[in-house]
This record gives C-alpha cells, structure tokens and sequence, in this order.
C-alpha cells in the first residue's frame, strides 16, 4: 500500500475503533477567558453486544485554547453508570471479558476505556470504566453492575 493512500485511510481507521456516544448534557466547572469552559460531560453509550442495556459515563473536558484546538488531555477520572433500559437480548454469545467502548483523552496515547465482564453466577453484567496511557495509565476507575432476570441467562463463549 502506498504513503498516500495510508494517510487516507489513517483517519477511518481511528473513527472505526470510536464508540457511538449520544451526548446527554454538560456543565461547566470552570471559566476560560478564551476558548470553551472546562466542563463535565454526561455521554450514553449502547452495548453493542447486548440490547437493551446502556452506560452513562460523566467525564473531564478540558476547555480553554488547547481544548478548542483538541490539542488538551482530559483527566483521567470518569464515571459510569449502567441501567436495563428495555428488555435485554444478547446479539450472541459473550467473552467472559470484552472491552465495549474506547475513547481518545488526548491526541495521542490516552484513552477512556470501558470493559464488560460477565459474572455468570449471579448473572450479571458488570461494566469498569478506567483510563490508560501508553507509559503509565490510572488507577482511577468506576464499576457498575447490571443484573439480568434469571429467566434470560447470558449466552457466554467458550
């Protein structure tokens, strides 16, 4: 493959790993003289595996001129919550441990990253959202559990 038509294909590929998120709402935590106020944002994202459920994760924004430009790297805290939302069907089976979502925290290096696990003794879904960065990521996380009615086991892989 050519130079060229890898630096074309470059940014699909970056936007294909992107999770889907719906902005729900935001507040600002901090005034910026120029550019946008630091903010926290509210984002819903569907699990792409399993209808019905969706995750809500509150994170940093950083404003001011490096976050207008994209060039600012957003704390590394988040938090999430995951509800049934309509009645859960599971688009086939599930890996014991499956990352659902990942996006960028900065230009290069940091993500936010959220990993469903199954615990299937007591069937359930259970979400961690955390942060990673190539050298040195966070130990900063959040959990969130969603039960599944007992009548609806979760399919798992083996």
């Amino acid at each position: 493959m050519n130079t060229r038509l890898m630096m074309a294909a470059l940014p699909l590929c970056l936007l294909a790993g992107a999770a889907s998120a719906q902005k729900i709402g935001e507040v600002s935590t901090a005034f910026q003289w120029i550019g946008p106020n630091h903010k926290i944002v509210v984002e819903a994202y569907d699990d792409p595996a399993v209808q019905g459920v969706t995750c809500y994760v509150a994170r940093a924004r950083t404003g001011g001129i490096k976050g207008a430009v994209g060039l600012a790297e957003d704390r590394a805290e988040a938090s999430i919550a995951c509800r049934q939302v309509g009645t859960v069907q599971f688009k086939g089976p599930l890996p014991p441990e499956q990352e659902v979502f990942s996006e960028r925290m900065s230009v290069l290096f940091k993500r936010l990253r959220v990993v469903r696990m199954v615990d299937a003794p007591r069937n359930t879904l259970v979400y961690l959202s955390y942060s990673d960065k190539l050298v040195d990521g966070s130990p900063q996380n959040s959990v969130t559990a969603v039960p599944v009615d007992p009548a609806t086991p979760i399919p798992l892989k083996n």
